[in-house]
């Protein structure tokens, strides 16, 4: 056979399709407009189901499947086009609109900002990464950061979301659930952690090691090579090395960063013993208030959807028929349900354009705890 001739037969074929498609999306139009008219949604799940089940039985059992994600595709094309056509103005957008109007144009250099751990923490870093003069409130939890920008108290907070090794610190995502707040930047910090000790101390005088968590995992493979030593778990890297440094001790040390045994009059026993030389740690600047400064090309949202088949589907498809590229996607269990997630949603997608304004219109409309968490851009 010519594959030549064959291209031309496949050209001849997507002339076809796409003049029907036009003219399938041009009826979608019109079918909107009878909803719009007779109070009708726009979702009917037994008329898809109806319909899905007709084209499965009339198609040859070897392309069935790709029939069924086909017409999925359509269906959603279809519905997300007639609620284009009939859903009232978004209040959301017109919240959205009015940020952009009102947020200064610059992101300040100088703001009361909360941060959990003592100082030297990493969470100190990213701060110092984002603002050039911050005041920077310390506290004693992930909780207490959410807890100032609720109260009032400081107008930012910093805290660690994700790490490119250890993956995301779930207890930020499910703090999330139960505050209020705008994700306004985002920062990623080269995370090296140092085995840092008393000045006298060696490696092999070693018995307890402190760090956070994240830390400890970040570090597995090297702590690995310690045998008998104890690993401890605290608050922060910052902590550990404060700990170290106000105890008598010199069988003792910490995972923690350059800059802390500066601070703490602490050695470096052993430098970037992370898993990883390419450790980033993602950091989040929140607000109580929504702040869209300019050039912010990625937004949060966070919902649940029915447990249902399906249900996730049909929100990850509108991101596809909208061409939005999805960054990441998080699930956490929702507390007193029963196998029910929250999603958080990192998408890549300017707040100025038009797909952004559509989709948070329809998911605003259409998903059960939908939150917009914010626009914003990242500090590399």
């Amino acid at each position: 056979m010519d594959i030549h001739y064959l291209r031309e037969k496949i050209d001849e074929i997507d002339s076809t399709l796409l003049r029907a498609f036009i003219e399938r999306m041009d009826v979608s139009a019109d079918i909107a407009a009878c909803k719009a008219e007779k109070g009708l949604p726009i979702y009917d799940p037994a008329r898809e189901r109806q319909k899905m089940s007709d084209i499965i039985a009339r198609t040859p059992e070897k392309y069935a499947q790709y029939a069924a994600a086909l017409y999925a595709l359509l269906f959603e094309l279809s519905r997300t086009h007639q609620e284009s056509i009939v859903r009232p103005r978004s209040t959301l957008v017109e919240q959205i609109q009015k940020a952009l109007e009102t947020t200064q144009r610059v992101f300040p250099k100088n703001a009361p900002v909360a941060c959990q751990g003592v100082e030297g923490a990493f969470s100190q870093l990213a701060c110092e990464k984002l603002f050039t003069y911050p005041n920077i409130m310390f506290c004693n939890s992930f909780e207490s950061v959410f807890s100032a920008i609720d109260a009032g108290l400081c107008r930012y907070g910093v805290l660690p979301l994700e790490n490119s090794t250890a993956g995301s610190i779930n207890k930020v995502y499910d703090l999330m659930m139960r505050h209020r707040f705008y994700i306004v930047r985002s920062v990623r910090l080269k995370v090296d952690h140092n085995l840092l000790a008393k000045k006298g101390a060696s490696l092999s005088d070693i018995k307890e090691i402190y760090s956070h968590a994240q830390a400890i995992s970040q570090c597995a493979a090297f702590l690995s090579t310690l045998p008998g030593v104890k690993v401890i778990e605290c608050e922060n890297t910052a902590k550990a090395a404060k700990l170290v440094a106000e105890s008598d001790r010199t069988d003792i040390a910490a995972l923690s960063s350059r800059y802390c045994a500066e601070l703490y009059g602490l050695v470096c026993l052993k430098s970037a013993v992370q898993d990883q030389g390419n450790n980033y740690t993602r950091f989040i600047c929140i607000s109580k208030d929504l702040e869209i400064y300019p050039g912010a090309d990625k937004t949060s949202l966070m919902l649940s959807v029915p447990h249902k088949p399906g249900s996730l589907y049909r929100v990850l498809s509108r991101f596809y028929a909208l061409g939005i590229n999805l960054n990441k996607l998080e699930s956490r269990p929702i507390p007193d349900r029963d196998f029910e997630f929250m999603f958080y949603f990192d998408l890549d997608t300017p707040v100025y354009s038009d797909a952004f304004t559509q989709l948070i219109g329809e998911l605003e409309s259409s998903c059960d705890d939908f939150r917009y968490l914010g626009s914003y851009s990242e500090v590399v």
